[in-house]
């Protein structure tokens, strides 16, 4: 039988791939990390989705060790979350926090017998965090396997596609609106379409305009991309 091990934030590329994953596994198991991130609405929506969406094996993972080493506007209440993309790597960064939460996965994937890891890091859109690009991805995938002599695949169905690709995959599965309304994105804790002001939600908001504006040609290529059917 089919089993994944889904990392699941309740966020709109997370929310996304866990929806396509509960039409390709029989067993989709999410896991969400309690990091002592600034905003842990974004726990208690991904707790609501998870339910919504039928999902009955969730576990919520304390690492707020986390929290302590890895600095950021998104782990620190004094440090101001930007509202403009920046060159190099952003304050909304949490160093080794990928590293983290794909090595654990992998440990959990390892116990319960799955044999692949989702997570929804875009190289495409990656807003310069180096821990979404393929490179990475693969990196850390061929040491995990090693470390656990064990082929446990790492998942990027999201890898290559823009924003704006994104809500057509979401559409594909008839979930458009559950992932417009109810995923939590914005570094502000907005719920839905967000704050208006942050980069995730600039990026978000794009992605989605783009979109609506041409469905046919983003659909196409999405479908393309993805080797899925039309």
């Amino acid at each position: 039988m089919s089993t994944t091990v889904v990392i699941f934030s309740g966020g709109q590329d997370s929310t996304t791939c866990l929806v396509q994953a509960l039409t390709q596994y029989e067993h989709v198991h999410c896991i969400t990390f309690d990091y002592g991130q600034r905003h842990r609405a974004e726990i208690d929506v991904a707790r609501k989705l998870a339910q919504k969406l039928g999902v009955t094996a969730h576990k919520v993972m304390d690492v707020t060790l986390l929290n302590e080493l890895a600095i950021s506007s998104l782990t620190r209440d004094n440090i101001p979350v930007p509202t403009e993309c920046s060159e190099g790597v952003p304050n909304t960064f949490v160093p080794g926090r990928n590293i983290l939460f794909l090595t654990l996965a992998a440990i959990y994937a390892y116990q319960i017998g799955a044999e692949s890891i989702i997570t929804g890091v875009c190289e495409t859109d990656f807003s310069g965090y180096p821990d979404c690009r393929d490179e990475f991805v693969k990196a850390l995938h061929h040491a995990v396997n090693l470390g656990m002599a064990r082929d446990i695949r790492f998942d990027t169905p999201l890898m290559w596609l823009d924003k704006a690709e994104t809500w057509a995959l979401a559409d594909y599965y008839g979930a458009l609106e559950t992932v417009r309304h109810e995923t939590l994105t914005c570094y502000n804790a907005v719920q839905g379409d967000g704050c208006g002001e942050c980069p995730a939600c600039h990026l978000r908001a794009r992605g989605l305009h783009t979109y609506l504006a041409d469905k046919d040609a983003i659909t196409r290529s999405m479908l393309q991309k993805t080797g899925l059917r039309a």
